[in-house]
């Protein structure tokens, strides 16, 4: 069960690095993400206690038996995942809870039914992130909830919202182009120059397809999302020692200046810092030169498979070109006979974390 390496890795991770006893805040993220902006955990809400993250709706096993059976406190089950924003000292209570959480809803086969865990495929795949939200619980963590502040390409944002997260985790089209990253699960494209993903349509050709503003956004995140990740890939291909592609109209595109516009690193606004209780959370001035500047580390958690090598390469040039304060660290999960053959090595700053894709103990595959 691959997905167990996440928090597998995080409590590795905050075992064994150096990174993790020299930090305060660590922002957590999926490799299939392209960070927009830079977000600080403080500004976005999150205290002591208190973390921040993103609404996952389908976790309906909050709700229901799933949740009576697996936590002491199932009031306290949060739907949440994707973005999540934490103090260390919480990450550090939550961590050992997410893993044997996980591992408890994964073995209990009994309740993978798609009416108890909300999980189409009815094969437990989704264990992990009740794992998190039980283990939270567990621990009596409390989320602000933020639907804003990250958003799934081919859905359109609310309007004032920006959007500081892209999570390409969902199927998405643009017209007659479209996108899913399950279609590239074994892409060797990082590794093969002068190869791209498909060309979505130019943003001018959004602006005739669809003459409603908000939806048009919509579509425009979404051509920005693959043009970032195709721009991070063009240049992990020069600097990699790749000849040089021969010029072409979209290449050229990328290369703009009216494309670096477009993606300049972009602020949550007002409305974006609208948690789901309806309150507004004020902009902190996180600037106090009579204080030590709060530390930031952003993880994120991958095998060492191609699919995960090309989401490396686009989520770590995001992270470079929004400005995201702090370091990063890819957590990688590898069986010691597949780290002999692996070539992503140099993607990621990376800390490497014992492979449990089949569970040590149980053999779950």
């Amino acid at each position: 069960y691959p997905a167990i390496n996440k928090p597998a890795g995080v409590l590795y991770w905050l075992k064994h690095s150096i990174d993790a006893e020299n930090v305060d805040w660590v922002l957590i993220l999926d490799a299939d993400m392209i960070i927009r902006g830079p977000i600080r955990p403080w500004q976005i809400g999150a205290e002591k206690g208190r973390p921040v993250a993103a609404y996952y709706g389908y976790l309906i096993g909050c709700d229901n038996i799933l949740a009576q059976l697996h936590t002491k406190h199932p009031e306290l089950c949060d739907k949440v995942g994707g973005l999540l924003a934490m103090h260390i000292d919480d990450l550090r209570a939550l961590a050992p809870k997410w893993l044997s959480k996980t591992e408890e809803v994964r073995q209990d086969k009994a309740h993978w039914g798609v009416n108890i865990t909300g999980d189409i495929t009815e094969k437990g795949w989704i264990s992990e992130m009740y794992g998190y939200s039980f283990g939270a619980a567990e621990v009596g963590l409390r989320h602000k909830i933020n639907d804003n502040l990250m958003i799934y390409p081919g859905y359109a944002p609310r309007e004032g919202v920006e959007p500081v997260l892209l999570h390409y985790g969902l199927q998405f089209s643009v017209g007659n182009w479209s996108f899913s990253k399950a279609d590239h699960d074994e892409d060797d494209i990082v590794y093969n120059c002068g190869r791209l993903f498909p060309q979505p349509p130019y943003p001018r050709e959004v602006n005739v397809l669809e003459t409603d503003p908000n939806l048009r956004r919509g579509l425009l995140l979404s051509i920005e999302c693959i043009n970032i990740l195709n721009e991070a890939i063009l240049l992990h291909h020069a600097a990699n020692g790749c000849p040089k592609p021969p010029w072409s109209k979209y290449l050229n595109y990328l290369k703009s200046g009216t494309f670096a516009k477009l993606t300049r690193p972009k602020f949550a606004t007002p409305s974006t810092l609208e948690m789901m209780d309806g309150k507004l959370q004020e902009q902190v001035d996180d600037h106090d030169s009579a204080r030590p500047y709060p530390k930031i580390h952003t993880i994120f958690s991958t095998e060492c498979i191609p699919y995960f090598d090309w989401q490396t390469v686009g989520l770590m040039h995001s992270f470079s070109a929004s400005g995201q304060p702090g370091n990063i660290t890819r957590l990688l999960s590898c069986s010691d006979e597949n780290l002999k053959l692996y070539k992503g090595h140099n993607l990621a700053p990376t800390h490497y974390v014992p492979s449990m894709s089949q569970h040590p103990l149980t053999g779950d595959w």
